[in-house]
C-alpha cells in the first residue's frame, strides 16, 4: 500500500522531466518505502519515459552470466518487436533483448554497448529512458574486466553526465554502500542523493488510520515501530493478537542485539550512546559500528554524519538489551 510522499514524488518527477545529468542515489533506512516510492513515480510517468526496473535483491551475482540474467530480459522477438514492447509496457523488469542478440554479447562491454544503443534509439524517438537499479550493493566485490561496480558506474556516468541519454536511479538501504559511493572521487559532481526516511508521527498516524487501526492500536504500533511503513502494513495481518505480535518482534530484535554484543564486546560502547540519545553525530565509522550497521541495527547517513538506530524498533531493542546487561 502506497501512502503520501507527495513532496518526494514531486522532487523525483521534476528530476525526470529535466535532462538526465546525474546518477541519483535513493537511500534511507530499511523498510522506509524507497522501492514503493520509485514504482509509484514510475507508474505515474507518461509513455515518453519508458522505465526499466532491475532488482538485485534476491540474486547472487558471481560472474558475467549472472549479471546478464539479472539485467537482461531475453525475448523470443526481433528488435522491432522489442521496440513495440517498450512502447506498450509502462515498467519493464530488465532490459529487453532479442534471443539472437544475446549470443553476440560475449562480455560486459558488449552488454553495455547494447544498452547504450537501445537507449539511443529511444532518445531518437524523443523518449527518455528511466533506469532504476534496486540494491546495487549486491554486486559487492564482483570482478568482470575490473570491479563490476566501477564498470557499472562508468556506464551510468555515460548514460547521464556524458550523453544525457537516460535517467539512472540507484535504490539502496545499505548505508555503508552509500558511504562508499559518497566518498568515491569518480562520482564527485556526477551523483545526487535523495534521502527517504520513515514517516513522521503525524503521517504514520494518518497512514494507520487508512489501514483501519483504532486510536489505541495506532498508539501501540507507533510505540513499537515508529513510522516504519513495512511493519505498519505487516501489523494489519496480526490485529487479533497485536500486543503479542509486537512483543514477539521486539524480543527477536533484542536477541539479535545481545548476540552482537556477545560476539564483539566493542559494540556495547557504541550502543550505550543510544541509552539517552536517539541519534548522534560521528566523524568516522569504526569497525564495531560497521558491524552494527551491517546487521541493520544502526543506520548511518554520510551526507549529514548522523548515526542512529534503523528505526524505533531497533532503538527500543537497544535500550532493552542495555537494561538486561
Amino acid at each position: 500500500m502506497f501512502f503520501n510522499r507527495e513532496s518526494e514524488i514531486e522532487k523525483i518527477t521534476e528530476i525526470i522531466e529535466n535532462e538526465p545529468n546525474m546518477i541519483n542515489f535513493v537511500y534511507g533506512p530499511i523498510n522506509s518505502g524507497k522501492t514503493a516510492l520509485m514504482l509509484e513515480v514510475a507508474n505515474k510517468l507518461s509513455s515518453n519515459f519508458p522505465v526499466f526496473y532491475v532488482n538485485l535483491r534476491w540474486h547472487s551475482i558471481r560472474g558475467y552470466s549472472d549479471l546478464v540474467e539479472v539485467f537482461m530480459d531475453i525475448r523470443r522477438s526481433k528488435m522491432d518487436i522489442i521496440q513495440e514492447i517498450i512502447k506498450l509496457t509502462p515498467i519493464l523488469t530488465g532490459i529487453p533483448v532479442p534471443e539472437d542478440v544475446i549470443k553476440e554479447l560475449k562480455g560486459a562491454d558488449d552488454l553495455f554497448k547494447y544498452l547504450l544503443r537501445l537507449f539511443k534509439d529511444l532518445k531518437s524517438q524523443e523518449r527518455t529512458p528511466v533506469l532504476i537499479v534496486d540494491e546495487l550493493q549486491k554486486i559487492g566485490d564482483l570482478k568482470i574486466n575490473g570491479p563490476a561496480l566501477y564498470e557499472l558506474f562508468n556506464l551510468f556516468i555515460a548514460l547521464t553526465k556524458e550523453t544525457h541519454l537516460s535517467h539512472v536511479f540507484v535504490v539502496t538501504s545499505d548505508s555503508l554502500f552509500v558511504e562508499r559511493v559518497y566518498g568515491e572521487t569518480m562520482l564527485q559532481g556526477r551523483a545526487d542523493y535523495i534521502f527517504i526516511d520513515d514517516f513522521d508521527r503525524d503521517t504514520a498516524m494518518r497512514f494507520m488510520r487508512e489501514l483501519g487501526f483504532t486510536e489505541e492500536e495506532r498508539e501501540l504500533l507507533y510505540s513499537y515501530f515508529g513510522g516504519k511503513p513495512g511493519y505498519l502494513i505487516q501489523a494489519k495481518s496480526h490485529r487479533n493478537e497485536l500486543q503479542k505480535w509486537c512483543e514477539g518482534i521486539l524480543r527477536l530484535r533484542i536477541t539479535e542485539v545481545l548476540r552482537l554484543i556477545k560476539k564483539d564486546k566493542r559494540t556495547l560502547d557504541v550502543l550505550k550512546e543510544f541509552k539517552e540519545n536517539e541519534e548522534i553525530e560521528v566523524l568516522e565509522i569504526d569497525e564495531p559500528t560497521r558491524t552494527l550497521i551491517r546487521a541493520n541495527i544502526l543506520f548511518y547517513d554520510p551526507l549529514t554524519g548522523i548515526l542512529r538506530p534503523q528505526g524505533r524498533l531497533e532503538l527500543n531493542a537497544i535500550r532493552k538489551a542495555l537494561s538486561l546487561l
